[in-house]
This record gives C-alpha cells, structure tokens and sequence, in this order.
C-alpha cells in the first residue's frame, strides 16, 4: 500500500512558493509556514517527498534522486497556477532546493533555505558523529540505526509534548518516522556531496534561516552557504528555537521574513525588465 498523501496546496496569486520538508519528515512540518504564506496572496504547494509519511520500508525504497523528482514534479504541479515559482525547505528539503536551482537555474526564482543540514554538528549530536560516513561504507553500514532525540529539534514544550505523542503513535504522516537507517542517511551523504558542488551554480537569490541554538545542525552550515552561494544571499540567524524552525518558537518570525524576501524579490525581477524593456 502506498502512502497516504499529505501533501498540500493553497491557491493565491501567480507567485507560488514550493515547501520542501526533511529527511523522515511530512509536509506537517511547512503546514503554519505555507497557511502564512498564503495569506500573504501567494499560492503554495507544500509536497511530500517519495517513499515519506509511510513505514520504513517505503522511505527505504527511495533515495535522493526519487525525492530530487519529487521536487521536480511539485513544480510542475505549481507552475499550472504560477508564473514564477520560489522553492523553500528545511534541513534536508533546504539541500533539494539548493539541488535545483543548480541543476535547473532558469526555472526558480529564488530559494529559502531553513535549518540546512550539509553537516550533523548541532550540540545534540554525538562528538563521534565524524565517524559516520566510514561507519556506513562498512558491509553492515547501511543497517545501523539512528534515533532521534530529545529535544527533537523543538524547544517549545507543548509543541514537542504532542510530535513525541504522534511518534510514538506511529503517526508518520503527522510526526515522521522516529528513526532512520544507514541506508536512508548514506543517500543523504549523496545529496550533500552533489550539492556542495554547485553552490557556485546557484545564482538566484537566497534566504538563508537557522538557530544560533539548532541541536542538529550548527549555523555554520548557513554560515557556509553565505560563503559559498553564487547568488545574493541573506543570512537570518534566529535565538529562541531549535532544528524545527518551521513549527518551533519563531515560526512567525520565519514565515515574515519568507514572504518579505519574496514579494522583495519579485519587485526587484520586474525593476530589473521594465528597465531591459525601456533600454
């Protein structure tokens, strides 16, 4: 049985912005951010990636070039409804999003990038974490297992009360999966390795937003992505929430700051053709 769709679309204007969630994760986790968005008048197509929001096996089958179509296909779906298309993700969603804007530069306008994920090194994650990679080129590699942990990526304790209930309810539509194998992250490595070598292909504007205090992935990673991004890139650094910044404290704050960069970007590509136009 395949899983069940949780995936969502909220119509606006021609302006669409294409929610990408993480690794084990569901289209949950960007439901308050693409709810914001579309007040704001833009339309919003929250997708779920292959093989996620079912059992394990499913996320087993896929690997990153299946959630790479996954993106591919969302903007399909949205470009019927929009005349320029904004991709946002979080953790690794934010990695898919930086995958396409270098591989298909011409079709995005700009990207938000939360919480991104090219490294493991917030404070919640183990000093041996470098081991991993040798750890998962070994025969038995790919059967290890990771579980997340608390906090779980959230420092709002009534919002973590009710993902850690739905995890442990088996509610992966709602809360994802509470752990990944080796297989599921060694695709992840893939992902990172691709993407680490565009960066300097990405020349489409970018939102850069992460916690000073992410427990899974430290603001060097944004850090890096300033530094490495071809394009005009801002960097918002956040001080009241964790890894999950799409649902945790700052949620608002996130969304605010999406819909600026946008609707900012957009008046800069039309300043940009009515000048080309009067020349």
């Amino acid at each position: 049985m395949a899983p069940r769709d949780f995936s969502f679309y909220l119509p606006g204007g021609r302006t669409g912005v294409l929610l990408v969630h993480g690794l084990g994760g569901t289209p949950t986790e960007m439901r308050f951010l693409g709810k914001r968005l579309a007040r704001q008048g833009l339309s919003v197509l929250g997708l779920q990636l292959a093989g996620h929001c079912g059992s394990e096996a499913d996320l087993l089958a896929t690997g990153w070039t299946d959630w790479s179509a996954s993106v591919d296909a969302g903007y399909a779906r949205l470009r019927e409804t929009a005349d320029v298309v904004f991709i946002a993700g979080l953790s690794m969603g934010a990695l898919l999003a930086v995958e396409f804007a270098a591989r298909r530069p011409d079709d995005c306008a700009g990207i938000a990038l939360y919480s991104t994920t090219l490294d493991y090194d917030g404070w919640n994650i183990s000093r041996f974490r470098f081991l991993l990679p040798l750890v998962l080129a070994l025969p038995f590699g790919r059967l290890i297992r990771i579980t997340e942990a608390f906090p779980f990526g959230i420092k709002d304790s009534r919002l973590r009360s009710l993902v850690v209930s739905q995890m442990a309810a088996g509610e992966s539509g709602a809360a994802g999966l509470p752990s990944l194998l080796g297989t599921s992250l060694d695709e992840l490595h893939k992902l990172v390795a691709r993407v680490k070598a565009g960066l300097d292909r990405v020349r489409v504007p970018a939102l850069v937003v992460h916690s000073v205090e992410d427990d899974m992935s430290s603001a060097g990673n944004a850090l890096y992505l300033a530094r490495h991004l071809a394009g005009p890139v801002r960097t918002v650094l956040l001080n009241d929430c964790y890894h999950m910044i799409t649902v945790d404290r700052q949620r608002g704050e996130v969304a605010r700051l999406t819909a600026d960069f946008i609707y900012e970007t957009v008046a800069s590509r039309v300043a940009r053709s009515d000048r080309v136009a009067a020349e």
